[in-house]
């Protein structure tokens, strides 16, 4: 194996890097020399397309209220799916479709993200989950939980101690 590490560099012409940060792509070039080079930017946009789908979450905290915002641009409504389990978890889900669609005059390309997307948010408070209300608008999802009246009352001031 030492020897393929030595004897070749991948196609980029930049040496292969092996250890903590060695990529797919540098993978298959040890074996195949080169054969199966696939753009590294492909690669890139395979795992960036990925991990776009996964809406980005923000968790708000009042004093009557736990909101679960979450961005799902491009999504309709009735593609999404919202469940609670009774230990705590919100599970955000749904799928973006894509559109068929047929250019005879030439090629082109698509950066948009498709496909199914699950995201679990842990909530750990006391919640009236019977009573949690959701809105979607211009591609924001928001679930209100209210917070039960033991959780209302928790805060509590911690006063600092000085030396």
């Amino acid at each position: 194996m030492s020897d393929l590490m030595n004897k070749k560099e991948n196609s980029h012409n930049t040496p292969m890097r092996y250890g903590y940060r060695h990529d797919f792509n540098d993978l298959v070039n040890s074996f195949f020399g080169g054969l199966l080079d696939f753009p590294r930017e492909m690669n890139r946009d395979l795992v960036n397309s990925t991990r776009q789908l996964s809406p980005k979450v923000e968790v708000e905290e009042n004093e009557n209220d736990v909101v679960v915002s979450a961005e799902l641009p491009g999504i309709p409504e009735n593609n999404i799916d919202l469940e609670v389990s009774s230990d705590g978890y919100l599970t955000i889900s749904g799928e973006k479709k894509q559109e068929k669609k047929e250019n005879k005059k030439g090629s082109y390309f698509s950066e948009f993200s498709y496909g199914s997307f699950t995201r679990t948010v842990p909530l750990p408070w006391d919640l009236k989950f019977e009573d949690a209300n959701a809105e979607y608008k211009d591609g924001i999802l928001k679930v209100v939980f209210p917070k039960s009246q033991n959780e209302q009352g928790k805060k509590k001031k911690i006063s600092i101690n000085h030396k």
